[in-house]
């Protein structure tokens, strides 16, 4: 075959066939250019998250050959240079620097601009970082974005409990521009609405617990009650009807009757508002009317009222660990012991007190493993990976089991001791009979709950039956 004919040949395309090149000859597509102004820890974070992703960064800076080390790959310029080669500016700068952009207007015109700003404290200005930013740049875009991670979670990725970045602006392109860039870094995102809710944004950082406020508040509140009032009880006491200066117990054997009362009230009052829910809707015959606002913020609280319900149960523990090595502990069995020998006398062995106390040991280890479990699963990495009814099941029906071991654990605790005139000293009643109060109530009313007349009828109206009312009947034949 001759060289002309082969020439011809190659020169044939087959429509069917797709003309293959080498990897290497392949143009490969240019990546998004992204601009960022300030060189700080947030701004050197967000672009190593950004080179990470696959987008070329360019700084924008005051000294661009002295302003200290910057991510691998990443270019330095001036303001002016960085501005004009990307079309979108995060501005990872404070608020009191914001002057310079003004001579930047023209140079920012139609840009994306990502305000990362927040402020030292709430009400510091009157209009909101982003909308002052967007009033003396007003050709651009201004999207509030990012200012709500902190430097190390843009640094090392999303975690399970801070995923979610929270955007505002007033163009619809310019925010889904964002979102889009943030959903790459691995990000979820949340539109808040115009830029007028950027001064919202700009205060959740500045929130110290908000939902364990409440929570807090009611912890402190119980533990200070019940440390003084058996302070009252057990060392004042003491010391003014028995001259026995006993104040040494206050530092475990007070502490130790106050953690496990604090944590049994708030394990308790876990489950008590479901309860007055319940009551409610079975006294309203609907679930479809609100709930008052204080019984909202009480279920909406619940699950810190149990992290520190366990955290109370932990000290608990720790505390009764450490019993058999105090001091006071080891000379009271020592004295005994000296004392039965010289009086050549020994105590007899109480089957009661033995199954008593074992029992009582027992029912508190395997509450306070129910508890650690509640404890895991309300982790947002355990509960992320439990369908609704397996979470239910475990928070609702393991949790009143939990409570009823507990709380069986504190009558073992008492046993026989309210029968006893000696427990009511100064005619007050010990810190356990407090503590059992609110939890017996819980068990109390949910097992009237579980009566099958009551269950039945809850359960419909969950399911979205209603009563009707004798009104409603009439307006309904009057209609008809």
């Amino acid at each position: 075959m001759s060289t002309d004919s082969l020439s011809c040949m190659s020169k044939e395309v087959n429509p069917e066939s797709v003309e293959l090149c080498p990897l290497g000859t392949a143009a490969a597509p240019e990546q998004e250019l992204l601009c960022i102004f300030g060189t700080g820890d947030l701004g050197r974070s967000l672009g190593q998250r950004l080179l990470q992703t696959g987008y070329r960064v360019v700084y924008g800076s005051r000294r661009p050959h002295s302003c200290g080390p910057l991510p691998q790959g990443a270019q330095v310029m001036s303001h002016a240079a960085a501005a004009q080669s990307a079309s979108m500016v995060f501005i990872c700068v404070h608020r009191v620097h914001y002057n310079f952009l003004e001579m930047l207007a023209p140079h920012l015109r139609g840009k994306v601009l990502v305000d990362v700003s927040n402020n030292l404290k709430k009400n510091l200005y009157q209009e909101a970082n982003a909308e002052y930013l967007q009033r003396l740049v007003p050709g651009s875009h201004v999207v509030k974005g990012f200012n709500t991670l902190s430097a190390w979670t843009l640094q090392n990725g999303p975690s399970d409990a801070n995923r979610q970045v929270y955007l505002c602006g007033n163009s619809a392109e310019a925010k889904q521009a964002v979102a889009e860039m943030a959903t790459k870094l691995g990000f979820s995102v949340l539109d808040r609405g115009s830029l007028s809710a950027a001064r919202e944004l700009e205060d959740f950082p500045l929130q110290l617990f908000p939902e364990w406020r409440l929570p807090l508040k009611l912890a402190f509140g119980l533990t200070a009650f019940f440390f003084f009032y058996l302070l009252i009880r057990d060392v004042i006491y003491s010391y003014v009807e028995k001259k026995t200066d006993i104040s040494f117990r206050i530092m475990v054997s007070l502490a130790n009757k106050v953690f496990p009362i604090v944590s049994l009230i708030m394990l308790s009052l876990c489950y008590l508002p479901g309860i007055i829910a319940a009551v409610l809707q079975l006294y309203r015959g609907t679930k479809y009317r609100r709930f008052p606002d204080w019984l909202d913020r009480w279920m909406l609280c619940r699950k810190q009222l149990g992290l520190l319900a366990l955290g109370f149960a932990f000290l608990h523990v720790l505390y009764t660990l450490i019993i058999p090595i105090r001091y006071y502990v080891r000379f009271k069995i020592s004295a005994s012991t000296i004392s039965q020998i010289k009086e050549n006398k020994t105590k007899e062995f109480d089957t009661t007190t033995a199954w008593r106390t074992d029992s009582y040991y027992a029912v508190g280890i395997l509450g306070f493993g129910l508890y650690v479990l509640l404890g895991i699963s309300s982790l947002p990495s355990v509960s992320n990976a439990l369908s609704w009814r397996e979470f239910n099941f475990i928070q609702s029906k393991l949790g009143y089991v939990t409570l009823f071991f507990c709380t069986f654990h504190t009558y073992l605790y008492g046993w026989d001791k309210f029968l006893r005139p000696s427990s009511y000293k100064w005619y007050t009643p010990s810190g356990y009979m407090l503590g059992l109060v609110v939890p017996s109530v819980v068990l109390v009313l949910k097992l009237l709950l579980l009566v099958p007349c009551v269950d039945r009828s809850l359960t419909r109206i969950r399911q979205g039956w209603e009563r009707t009312q004798p009104d409603d009947d009439n307006k309904t034949t009057l209609l008809t």
